[in-house]
């Protein structure tokens, strides 16, 4: 299969659905979690209980949550981002499914209802008992004010930023909404992720079994690549416009 092939398919279809890793944001500057340099390989990895258990682990948690805060606050969409734009304002996208918790798609003008973020927002800190939310902003110059470990201003439960964190369930309506619209849709283009993180990796697996094109965009191999109709190994920002059909770079 060639490129030329894939725009014929996303040409010829009004039912494509996007489902987007780290590796389109780190275009942008955001730091990759799981890479060997990545936020992981440099900080403890508090899960969802010592979070909630441990005064101390919540301590640690915001502070990384402070180091990496600025890079994902600051970055700005890149091209990869806008060819989803393109592909929604010629009412060719049913869904942009993301793993990624830094808002890039809001941010580049995607339209909220499209996205469906599986893995939550950093954007936000929400209270685990009452579920009111604060911007992190906020958060964070509580945390500088000397307050390390916030917590709710409304109820008194514990303030975490608005991310599944390992050990956390996953947000059942997103993760319901995007098993179904995945397996309505008739290209699966997935974009930027490893396809390995369970259960989002089941998604584009969904899609190809109900009969949807699958093409993957990524710098490295995938588990799904023989499964795939395509694959490009590039750079997202170069590949993806000219996939979508899109100028490169551009608006």
């Amino acid at each position: 299969m060639t490129l030329r092939q894939a725009q014929g398919w996303i040409a010829a279809s009004d039912n494509i659905v996007g489902f987007t890793g780290a590796g389109i944001s780190t275009e942008s500057g955001v730091p990759d979690f799981r890479s060997p340099n990545g936020v992981w390989a440099r900080n403890r990895m508090i899960e969802f209980d010592e979070f909630v258990s441990s005064r101390a682990s919540r301590i640690e948690y915001w502070r990384q949550k402070v180091e990496s805060w600025p890079a994902m606050r600051d970055a700005q969409p890149n091209a990869g981002h806008l060819a989803f734009i393109d592909l929604e304002r010629r009412g060719k996208l049913r869904a942009l499914i993301t793993q990624n918790i830094d808002g890039l798609h809001q941010r580049a003008g995607q339209s909220p209802k499209l996205v469906i973020e599986l893995h939550g927002t950093t954007a936000e800190a929400v209270c685990l008992s009452c579920r009111h939310r604060i911007p992190t902003d906020e958060a964070i110059r509580r945390i500088a004010a000397g307050d390390l470990a916030p917590e709710c201003e409304k109820c008194g439960g514990l303030l975490k930023p608005a991310t599944v964190s390992f050990g956390q369930a996953m947000p059942e309506h997103e993760l319901r909404r995007a098993s179904e619209l995945s397996q309505r849709c008739e290209v699966f283009l997935a974009v930027g992720s490893s396809l390995v993180v369970h259960p989002a990796a089941l998604l584009p697996v969904l899609a190809k079994q109900a009969g949807a094109r699958l093409i993957i965009v990524n710098r490295t191999p995938t588990p799904l690549d023989e499964t795939a109709d395509l694959v490009l190994r590039d750079e997202i920002g170069k590949v993806l416009p000219a996939l979508a059909g899109a100028p490169a770079g551009g608006r």
